[in-house]
């Protein structure tokens, strides 16, 4: 020990310790210099918007001086400008934690939970930026806007679970607009365009947050959704099973796995019965098949026009043709359900909307067979606006020739003039007219050239329509049939109370 540390009373201990904090001092005082000269460097790079380089500098500060508030402060505004909102948020946090006076912390703070989806998070953290200074004017700003996006949150919400999903789409967009790191809306919105029908939309969203996240069970379930509903259900399988194995309990990929089987099996169910010919059993397993998902317009179209097929066979062309339409209301491109529908159109006499549809059938596919399919609609449309001869004898286009006579003998008898004589002039007018139709009818359906011809419609143009038969004597027709007698006495000579001149028959 020297004389002078003696002489002014120091321990060797205390002197050493007086060495030590001066040293110590001295050494904080130039890394407070440098982590500043960081900070300032970073701030430099931060106002030219090079964040990256921003943050590497304020970490360098944070590693020199780790417990100033502010460094972490500034790293989390960097984070953010990069939008890494998960490390700017624990930044943020780690800097209240270090001064719980610190604002732009909260401020900081705030802005990363409304990113990440967490307005009520963010209305908390600006409720105590507000605390500490009420007139803070952009932790008032930030904190309408955090209300905006719960009552967005809300709304969206909502529609949804009304099934009004445009509406739902709207809001979901204004959710994603403040809350741009938050997958769970960018989820939503993709689970409400498949279920819209946009499944490109949505396929194109679902691969852009697996992109982003790695796997994300829910965008996976909306694939798998996408794929079920285009009718892809292999491939749609293998994705609700992807999302059961890394997520168990997601009730939705449960549920809508759970109803696609069912949907698959109870169609396949209704095919196998349709082709062993049971189509009474076919249409109950269609029908029940069409209530188990009413979301899934690809199949559910297929089952329609299959249910339609069925309904023709049983004779049910009516109900045949609503589930055509319905068929297309759900896939307006779907042909064979335009196929089907024109074809019962045609049996039960509905030209004009055949030919639409045929016309459809042929601006989707122009094929020579689809013209050919057109063009005989046309005819079939044009053969309609003449008069039927089949009509007008009450006998089917396959009648025969004794079937036909039969028909015109019974019918001539019923409309002969002379069986009305006592009637109006108008009631004989119309008489007279049938029975002169009743020949035109009987004149051509009794000779096979002509019947064929006609029933072929290659005489539509010279003929038009059939409208005028002044060469045909309904009377002679009549004459032939009966002749003599047959039930009634026949006179020559006279017309008998507006019958036809020279011939008149009196019924007893």
């Amino acid at each position: 020990m020297s004389d002078a540390a003696m002489t002014n009373g120091e321990s060797p201990v205390e002197s050493e310790n007086m060495d030590v904090e001066t040293d110590s001092t001295m050494i904080t005082e130039q890394s407070e210099e440098l982590a500043e000269a960081k900070k300032e460097q970073g701030n430099v790079f931060y106002k030219e918007k090079k964040y990256s380089e921003a943050l590497a500098f304020y970490s360098e500060a944070i590693n020199i001086c780790p417990e100033c508030a502010a460094y972490y402060g500034n790293r989390a505004a960097a984070y953010i400008m990069l939008q890494k909102y998960k490390d700017g948020l624990a930044d943020a946090q780690y800097a209240l934690q270090l001064d719980t006076g610190f604002v732009k912390g909260y401020l900081r703070e705030g802005k990363c939970h409304l990113a990440l989806g967490s307005p009520v998070a963010a209305l908390r953290s600006y409720r105590h930026a507000l605390e500490i200074e009420p007139n803070n004017t952009i932790a008032q700003k930030e904190s309408t806007v955090a209300s905006q996006v719960q009552e967005y949150i809300a709304k969206a919400e909502a529609n949804f679970e009304k099934r009004d999903y445009r509406t739902a789409i709207f809001y979901l967009d204004r959710c994603i607009e403040h809350c741009c790191a938050a997958m769970n809306f960018k989820v939503q919105k993709a689970e409400a365009m498949a279920l819209m029908g946009r499944y490109q939309d949505s396929l194109e969203l679902a691969n852009d947050i697996l992109q982003r996240e790695g796997i994300n069970a829910d965008a996976l379930y909306v694939k798998g959704m996408c794929l079920y509903y285009q009718d892809n259900t292999d491939k749609a399988f293998q994705h609700f099973q992807g999302v059961l194995k890394r997520a168990p309990d997601h009730h939705k990929a449960k549920d809508i796995y759970r109803r696609a089987k069912a949907l698959a099996a109870k169609k396949e169910e209704g095919n196998t019965a349709f082709r062993e010919g049971k189509f009474q059993d076919a249409y109950t397993l269609y029908t029940e098949a069409l209530s188990i998902d009413t979301n899934n317009k690809s199949t559910n179209s297929k089952l329609f026009c299959n249910r339609a097929t069925v309904c023709s066979k049983l004779g049910k062309l009516e109900e045949a043709i609503q589930d055509c339409s319905r068929a297309l209301e759900l896939d307006d491109t779907y042909m064979k359900a335009y196929m089907r529908r024109a074809k019962c159109y045609t049996d039960t006499e509905l030209y004009e909307e055949a030919v639409r549809d045929y016309e459809q059938i042929y601006k989707m596919s122009k094929t020579r067979e689809n013209k050919n399919l057109l063009q005989n609609a046309k005819l079939e449309l044009k053969k309609s606006k003449r008069k039927d001869y089949y009509k007008i004898l009450g006998v089917h286009k396959t009648a025969s020739e004794d079937e036909i006579k039969r028909a015109y003998k019974k019918r001539a008898l019923i409309h002969h003039p002379d069986r009305h004589s006592n009637d109006t002039a108008d009631k004989q007018k119309e008489e007279e007219k049938k029975f002169k139709e009743l020949g035109e009818a009987y004149s051509i359906l009794s000779d096979s050239k002509k019947k064929a011809r006609y029933d072929s419609g290659q005489d539509l143009d010279e003929m038009e329509g059939f409208g005028g038969f002044d060469n045909v004597d309904p009377n002679q027709i009549f004459q032939a049939f009966f002749g003599g007698g047959a039930g009634g006495h026949f006179g020559h000579g006279g017309h008998s109370h507006g019958g036809y001149p020279g011939f008149s028959f009196q019924f007893g």
